[in-house]
């Protein structure tokens, strides 16, 4: 599929969505992917059933606070010099490139390397949502290293990351993130194209575009988009989706901290509070100390008349909201992927069940 200018702003919709408030606003990488367009180049975004088996492929992506990407705008040569790292250790180019997680700006990054290097884009990556660490990956509990890891600044500056734990190469990268100024754009994970095939969640990117889709269309013939959105949903591996609270933001505890956006948010309705906790995406919805939802099912806030998404760095008081919340699919709930993202790897006390 060759991706057009007018299908950019629902994949950025749809990937706001399923970045569930975190993975960094898609709308300056929406820009980017634009800009390519406008100026001729292409982009292919290839179904990764039909991979072939030695291909080699790199994942490219941003990594960081949220918050500091409004104030750090990327040029487009961060994850390219990143990839480069990544190549000329292996001593191999790049046969084609992919997000390591669907929702946010790592959506578009890869999109923004492929139109610029001419290389296809893998439609599947590697949470089916957004996670803020670099081991929470399918790709990792499927046992493929992220290293060697190439990261880079908006300077030009680069390093090298070379371990063969997937945890240790989250805190090397982070140490570095944080000396960039709090954002970095890197590289890893680099695989073959039966990797692919057997680790990642697919056809992430086709789905973005769908729910970005299903939002306007709903907007247009005066749909109810979250009705839409959940008999969309009962159609995906997904399976389920619903609204589970509504209300008016009352309170936001938001805060940088060790290259995280970290903090809370408060929901009021005459019924009772919903408080979400967050570390760049939403984590828990609790009210009154019931959980309605928890990572890794995707909790995403929405605006209440227009069902736009509405990440964490741009959550303010008195906006009117609803909260709804997705299951995700099996390959993301197996023991294995909840030791790597579940509620244990955020520290919280909570066991996972499933959205039911």
């Amino acid at each position: 599929m060759e991706l057009k200018i007018k299908d950019v702003d629902e994949l950025c919709t749809g990937a706001s969505f399923l970045g569930a408030g975190g993975g960094g606003d898609p709308y300056i990488g929406g820009l980017m992917v634009k800009q390519e367009l406008i100026a001729g180049r292409k982009i292919e975004i290839i179904n990764p059933d039909e991979l072939d088996d030695t291909k080699l492929i790199i994942p490219t992506a941003m990594m960081g606070a949220p918050t500091v990407l409004l104030e750090k705008i990327p040029s487009g040569e961060e994850p390219i010099r990143a990839l480069r790292v990544v190549e000329k250790e292996l001593g191999r180019r790049a046969d084609a490139t992919m997000p390591t997680e669907v929702g946010g700006i790592n959506s578009t990054i890869p999109l923004f390397v492929g139109a610029r290097l001419g290389i296809p884009v893998v439609d599947a990556d590697g949470q089916g949502r957004a996670f803020p660490e670099l081991q929470m990956e399918t790709f990792a509990i499927e046992g493929i290293k992220g290293c060697p890891l190439g990261i880079s600044d908006e300077k030009g500056d680069t390093s090298l990351v070379l371990t063969d734990n997937n945890h240790r190469m989250e805190w090397i990268a982070r140490g570095i993130t944080i000396r960039f100024g709090g954002t970095a754009y890197f590289a890893n994970y680099p695989m073959s194209g039966a990797e692919v095939k057997r680790s990642a969640v697919k056809h992430t990117l086709s789905l973005a575009r769908q729910i970005g889709e299903i939002i306007r269309n709903a907007r247009s013939r005066k749909k109810d988009p979250f009705d839409e959105l959940c008999s969309f949903f009962a159609t995906t591996s997904y399976a389920l989706a619903r609204v589970i609270f509504d209300g008016k933001i009352t309170d936001v505890d938001r805060r940088t901290s060790e290259g995280f956006t970290l903090g809370s948010v408060s929901i009021d309705n005459p019924q009772g509070r919903c408080i979400i906790e967050f570390q760049n995406e939403n984590l828990v919805a609790r009210v009154d100390g019931e959980v309605l939802a928890i990572v890794p099912d995707i909790i995403s806030i929405l605006d209440a008349e227009t069902a736009m998404p509405i990440t964490n760095e741009t959550l303010r008081y008195g906006q009117r909201v609803k909260v709804m919340a997705v299951r995700v699919p099996p390959i993301m709930r197996s023991e294995a992927a909840l030791k790597q993202f579940g509620p244990e790897a955020f520290g919280l006390l909570e066991t996972y069940r499933a959205l039911e």
